[in-house]
């Protein structure tokens, strides 16, 4: 790890390059004793030693093995933005749960039981399902359309629309192994999304659906709604305990609904901003990990291992 004047942070991506591109110059342009630059793996020995003091997580929800990369180094006292093991544990179908708790409206959402698994299993494996499925039940309850979608959070896979039993069963055998959720479709013209930075600065923008892109400007929390939206995505980003995060709303009426409690890697892009949106969330995200970098939180892994040299 870097020494304590000089420190390292480390960005694991995919196939976005907007906005790691413009956070890597923003920090490396600083004049602060910080530096940045993508993280480079080819196999994680169990006494690597790990250059990083933070590292930026946009892609272990698609890549395993970045994941257990991400819990071994937090092992080693690097941060991690966000928290691997957190991560590791959250779901649609639990956050959803979670902005329950918190007295927020969701959708009615029911887990649905696996089509596949990939391990060896034999029949007796499955003596705790009912069989056959209730599925008129499960339709009644959530109503149709209905959002058939994948349980795991960050990034937006399989989602599809379905209107009745046999749709509902048709995406449920073409599932395969992904564990799945049913949720109640709140029909809306207007999705806003909260962007969470720090557990305390928030960005709100509505989406327009019709161009596949923000509306241009940022949302004033000086009115009644937005300032509950704002307080919304605190809470919840706060009960994760995550440094970045997106939660999406939509408004029936004048109800607020949480659609999307946690999202650890929103989409930052600028093909879907305007500069000032994307400018907000680079500058924001590149103030919070430099006071990370100097001064760590610390994460649940510290009680674990404790602090690592």
């Amino acid at each position: 790890m870097g020494d304590k004047e000089n420190k390292r942070i480390g960005i694991l991506v995919g196939r976005e390059w907007d906005w790691p591109e413009a956070f890597m110059a923003a920090v490396n342009g600083r004049q602060a004793n910080v530096t940045v630059e993508l993280v480079k793996l080819g196999g994680t020995f169990m006494d690597t030693d790990i250059p990083y003091d933070l590292i930026i997580d946009r892609m272990s929800h698609e890549i395993p093995y970045y994941r257990a990369f991400l819990q071994y180094a937090a092992s080693k006292g690097c941060y991690i933005i966000n928290n691997p093991f957190t991560w590791s544990a959250d779901n649609r179908f639990f956050a959803t749960i979670m902005a329950n708790r918190l007295g927020l409206r969701t959708p009615k959402t029911v887990a649905l039981p696996n089509k596949e698994i990939e391990r060896d299993v034999v029949p007796e494996s499955f003596r705790n399902l009912t069989y056959p499925m209730d599925w008129q039940g499960i339709i009644d309850y959530v109503g149709v359309p209905a959002i058939f979608k994948d349980v795991r959070s960050g990034g937006r896979r399989q989602v599809y629309r379905v209107h009745t039993v046999n749709e509902l069963i048709q995406r449920f055998d073409e599932s395969g192994t992904q564990t799945m959720i049913l949720q109640e479709l709140i029909e809306s013209d207007i999705h806003i999304h909260g962007f969470v930075i720090g557990q305390k600065d928030v960005l709100l923008l509505q989406y327009d659906h019709d161009n596949g892109r923000y509306f241009p400007g940022i949302l004033s929390t000086k009115t009644t709604r937005n300032q509950f939206l704002t307080k919304a995505s605190l809470d919840l980003t706060t009960a994760f305990g995550y440094d970045m995060n997106m939660v999406e709303f939509v408004i029936k009426g004048d109800q607020p609904y949480v659609i999307n409690s946690t999202n650890p890697a929103p989409v930052i892009d600028r093909s879907l901003m305007s500069s000032e949106q994307f400018d907000w969330l680079v500058q924001q995200m590149v103030e919070l990990t430099v006071v990370r970098v100097q001064r760590p939180l610390p994460q649940f892994t510290k009680n674990m291992f404790g602090n690592q040299d």
